[in-house]
């Protein structure tokens, strides 16, 4: 009778080269997923290209919309006191804000009607409010495409996988269709990712561009509230 006894340093090499085997890299998940998987991965990648671009620029242009003087209205209220509507007209042009923007509307207004100027007021802030919000909409598409996609991805490789067992004749490895099926999930991580990023950027802009809206509402209403005072 023959006693094996096992060496704990080969026993930890084979743990090791078992460990090795069953790593794999990002690259390989993608690869190995063929041409399906491949081109969804990179239309997820372009994706998250287009959703940091919008979100990095949106945030740098609201960021400096919302920049203003805190003496601007008093200076505005001053040059209207004092019948300087010129003065307050340069003051507005020389002020790059939304804010500048809207009470110079209402200020090339002075003397028409209080609702002219209100509506005026109402319609320059409607383009304000457009252009802060330029492109943000597709950051939400991106943010609803993306793990739908990334999902599609994941149910072509999964009907890749079990075409495969179906043409085997039920000989089909097991190893071969777990590799399949795991890598064709990728593709679902990758677009969940990608629709995360774009949601948490997308709310992230919405809450700068509220700010932005309720800083010209409040002016707006000084204004012209400023317009009502007696003379």
């Amino acid at each position: 009778m023959f006693l094996l006894f096992q060496d704990p340093a080969v026993e930890e090499m084979a743990q090791e080269v078992a460990s090795e085997e069953k790593t794999l890299s990002l690259i390989d998940l993608v690869v190995n997923g063929g041409v399906g998987s491949i081109v969804i991965i990179a239309v997820l990648f372009i994706m998250l290209g287009i959703a940091l671009f919008i979100y990095f620029e949106r945030t740098f242009a609201i960021k400096a919309a919302s920049k203003i003087d805190k003496n601007f209205m008093n200076q505005i209220r001053d040059h209207i006191s004092n019948g300087k509507i010129d003065s307050a007209l340069v003051l507005c042009a020389n002020t790059d804000s939304p804010v500048a923007r809207l009470t110079e509307k209402g200020v090339s207004r002075i003397g028409k009607p209080l609702e002219d100027i209100n509506k005026a007021i109402e319609n320059a802030g409607t383009l304000e409010v457009y252009k802060l919000e330029k492109n943000v909409s597709v950051l939400a598409t991106i943010a609803g495409a993306g793990p739908m996609i990334g999902f599609l991805g994941t149910v072509i490789g999964m009907i890749l996988a079990f075409h495969e067992m179906a043409t085997s004749g039920g000989q089909a490895e097991m190893g071969m269709l777990a590799n399949g099926i795991y890598t064709a999930m990728t593709t679902t991580v990758a677009g969940l990712i990608v629709g995360i990023v774009a949601y948490i950027g997308y709310n992230h802009l919405v809450v700068k561009t509220d700010k932005v809206v309720h800083q010209m509402e409040a002016n707006a209403v000084e204004f012209l509230d400023l317009l009502n005072e007696p003379v």
